[in-house]
């Protein structure tokens, strides 16, 4: 069993696939109360507030730091200064410090796909020179499309893995996980005229349809493809980048909250006592759990940590069993 901690730790996606795993959370922090609140129902704890207030020392010790850390810019980076004057006021910071203090084993970060080329590439410069050069960590990364890894969702974040070299030696082999073999499509996972989903005639005649132009993307039990991702303002009833359902009380109406546990990888009996405005946040700020879960094990491999099945079988096979 390994040990691990969920940083910036939302609903407890990256918990859940570490969980699947064999691992053990020692802490977590989440600021927002919300996603405080869904993590309780889930995990039977209320994960710490606000990260940059907690210090290093007062988090266990721990194997594997895990961290769906939010993007920011950084300052110039100067030859000489080192990661509290490079980072400083950034939620990365706050990264580094745990890792520099703990001089934690293992490392998974995950963000999107933009932080390799946000601030003209400087922000993922520093990132991969404060944990190469002054944290000591080998570092992989890759941008991975959920949809090529068992959820019926184009949804694209970059994965950064990293190893201690005090522990594993500078030639450290990690290999990505390979996509699924099985394709599956949203058709597979929509519900039968779930309630309280519609969007009204009004706002589709005004604002979803007002133009011919193919958007938004409409789904029924007949579409064979991948939704657009699931964002954070998904409740905002956006027509560039939303998918909606043609069923319901008016004709179209939002994903169920079934439907979006389906196409973030999470389990049918998990527990959002939010509402569905709160609902539709977490889950677009959340991971999809079956790619994390596929590289988590990768690393226990190349870490030679004693693989452990996942410890509810029954509940990860029934996945997507709406």
């Amino acid at each position: 069993m390994f040990t691990f901690i969920d940083l910036f730790a939302g609903i407890g996606g990256i918990r859940l696939a570490c969980e699947r795993n064999g691992g053990q959370c020692v802490f977590s922090s989440e600021w927002d109360p919300h996603s405080q609140k869904t993590y309780h129902a889930n995990f039977g704890e209320t994960p710490h507030g606000d990260i940059t207030k907690i210090e290093a020392k007062d988090i266990p010790s721990h194997d594997f730091l895990n961290a769906g850390f939010p993007c920011q810019p950084f300052s110039t980076i100067g030859k000489r200064e080192g990661f509290e004057h490079k980072t400083q006021g950034t939620l990365f910071f706050d990264v580094a410090r745990i890792l520099k203090h703990h001089k934690t084993k293992m490392i998974l970060l995950e963000n999107v796909p933009g932080l390799v080329t946000h601030e003209n590439g400087n922000t993922f410069s520093v990132i991969r020179d404060v944990l190469e050069n002054e944290l000591g960590y080998v570092t992989f990364h890759q941008v991975i499309n959920a949809a090529e890894y068992g959820v019926p969702q184009e949804r694209k974040r970059i994965y950064i893995v990293g190893f201690l070299k005090e522990a594993y030696g500078e030639d450290i082999k990690f290999e990505w996980p390979e996509p699924d073999t099985e394709d599956v499509f949203i058709s597979d996972f929509l519900e039968k005229h779930p309630t309280g989903y519609g969007i009204s005639k009004h706002l589709q005649d005004t604002y979803l349809f007002k133009k011919e132009d193919g958007r938004p993307q409409l789904i029924d039990k007949s579409s064979k493809i991948k939704v657009k991702t699931l964002v954070a303002s998904y409740h905002k009833i956006q027509r560039l980048t939303g998918t909606f359902v043609k069923d319901g009380e008016t004709g179209v109406r939002l994903l169920s909250e079934n439907e979006c546990k389906a196409i973030m990888g999470f389990p049918r009996d998990y527990k959002i006592p939010v509402s569905r405005t709160q609902m539709y946040r977490q889950f677009g700020n959340s991971v999809a759990v079956p790619v994390v879960e596929k590289i988590i094990k990768q690393i226990l491999k190349a870490a030679d940590f004693p693989f452990q099945a996942p410890m509810n079988e029954t509940k990860q096979s029934s996945l997507f069993d709406i």
